[in-house]
């Protein structure tokens, strides 16, 4: 088994490269598109259930992975047994298959910084360029190829030298450029309103249970919490870290990011809106259409809008290759517990990720179905890490995992219900609301594995890397000794 023979160096190296894990293209176009929807009363929810399930699960993970030294299949089998070895692949594959279209992702953010530096965004019809970029196959997947180049360049230089030392300096940066797009938005005439607007309180919206599922999923896919990727981290954290601060911090630093991303966005839609309702349909436009259609579109009628576009996608561009880097980290470590060098472990990573990524480049439906499956499957990833704390007793957990320096008498009563009780119940809720919905969208056809959204597509990927876990249980531990 290839050990870890790394550390990193410094807390501020660790807390930047945990911060730059959890920001990602979700803090800057589907949390704003959230509280443009719902308004202020969604960061009631969204932040109470960072402290609910994420930072716990962030918790565990930086716990597990920083005792075992393994990534996820390891530290399960290390954890709970070789029985449950089957758990952390779950957990390994269901990350892995969102990098294999977050790398996309990163390239479209890639090319549109690109064409905002050259300041051809001032000179298109965005929502036809949109659609004809994302159809012409040979863009995207050069893009995609770029992205995979930079991101495995990075991991190939170790965790010192590569994770570190980038994330130290795009991280800061990351956050720089967030302060000066929202400081721009809010001094444009008209941002006033979509401030108020941000933080209107209406009370009235907490009684509809949607902006809780919905304020539960964003902090859930948004923190990184259950994806395995601060457990694979915490195997390079030295001994003297402190397991709970730094979870707190990687936790906060993500909301923190998204609230920014939210100054920058909202008022600008509505200040450079032609009214209320149009700034409305502007921000319920989707995750792709507010990113690459509507805000290109408003940053036309700003003076230095190509200034200010250029900002913006090259932060959205930090934002999504900090979170790829950690993507294709988590696959690396799996190879180098199996005995890989690291430079062939991440050959074999970009070399996959660039074939099996390629049919999300060239087709947004099959994009769609998998940002759907695997989505949906980090619940199933937040699920296990709970259970791992059920099957090692909330007692146990806190004294040989979290080690904590200050043990109260109220942590274990704390533990318990959180993790016996409470996130058991929040996953659930996530679970059958969203797959409830998507039988809702396909009342005829629900079961059809080839629809983009539909529940059968979802049970179908699944089951299939599942029952896979399960047959080579045993090979996995095999190969890990």
């Amino acid at each position: 088994m290839a050990k870890a023979t790394e550390s990193f160096t410094s807390r501020f190296g660790l807390v930047a490269t945990t911060i730059g894990m959890a920001i990602g293209a979700g803090n800057i176009w589907r949390f704003p598109r959230l509280a443009g929807q719902y308004g202020g009363s969604f960061l009631i929810p969204w932040l109470l259930f960072l402290f609910l399930w994420s930072i716990p699960l962030l918790i565990v993970e930086f716990s597990i992975g920083k005792k075992t030294k393994y990534g996820t299949i390891g530290a399960f089998k290390q954890a709970l047994g070789e029985r449950f070895a089957w758990m952390g692949w779950f957990v390994g594959v269901c990350t892995t298959a969102i990098l294999f279209y977050y790398s996309v992702v990163t390239g479209w953010s890639l090319k549109y910084f690109a064409m905002a530096v050259s300041g051809q965004l001032a000179t298109i019809d965005h929502s036809a360029y949109w659609t004809e970029y994302t159809a012409s196959i040979y863009q995207p997947l050069f893009y995609h190829f770029v992205a995979i180049a930079i991101g495995a360049l990075i991991i190939y230089r170790g965790i010192v030298h590569g994770i570190e030392r980038f994330s130290k300096i795009i991280v800061p940066l990351l956050f720089i450029l967030l302060v000066v797009a929202a400081v721009k938005a809010l001094t444009l005439n008209g941002a006033e309103k979509g401030l108020a607007y941000f933080f209107n309180f209406d009370l009235q919206e907490l009684g509809h249970y949607k902006i809780w599922l919905e304020g539960l999923s964003q902090s859930a896919w948004s923190t990184g919490a259950g994806w395995g990727l601060l457990l694979t981290y915490a195997i390079y954290a030295r001994a003297d870290e402190k397991i709970v601060g730094n979870s707190f911090l990687a936790g906060l630093g993500n909301n923190l990011a998204s609230i920014i991303a939210g100054l920058a966005i909202i008022p600008t839609v509505f200040a450079l809106s032609a009214s209320t309702e149009a700034a409305m349909e502007g921000l319920a436009s989707g995750n792709q259409g507010l990113a690459f259609i509507v805000i290109p579109q408003l940053f036309n009628h700003m003076p230095a809008g190509a200034l200010f576009a250029s900002v913006f996608f090259l932060a959205l561009f930090f934002a999504a290759l900090s979170s790829l880097i950690s993507m294709i980290e988590l696959a690396v470590r799996l190879l180098l517990d199996f005995g890989l060098s690291r430079k062939k472990a991440v050959l074999l990573v970009s070399i996959f990720t660039l074939l099996i990524g390629a049919p999300s480049a060239v087709s947004l439906d099959f994009f769609n179905n998998q940002d759907w499956v695997w989505g949906l499957g980090l619940l199933l990833s937040g699920f296990f890490f709970t259970f791992a704390v059920i099957k090692i007793g909330a007692e146990t957990f806190i004294r040989e995992y979290l080690k904590p320096e200050y043990n109260p008498n109220w942590l274990p009563l704390l533990f318990k219900f959180l993790f016996y009780v409470l996130l058991p119940l929040e996953f659930v809720s996530m679970l059958v609301w969203w797959l409830w919905q998507s039988v809702q969208w396909y009342p005829d056809s629900w079961w059809n594995p080839l629809e983009v959204y539909s529940f059968g597509t979802t049970l179908l990927q699944w089951a299939l890397i599942l029952l896979a876990g399960l047959l080579f249980n045993r090979k996995f531990v095999k190969l890990l000794k």
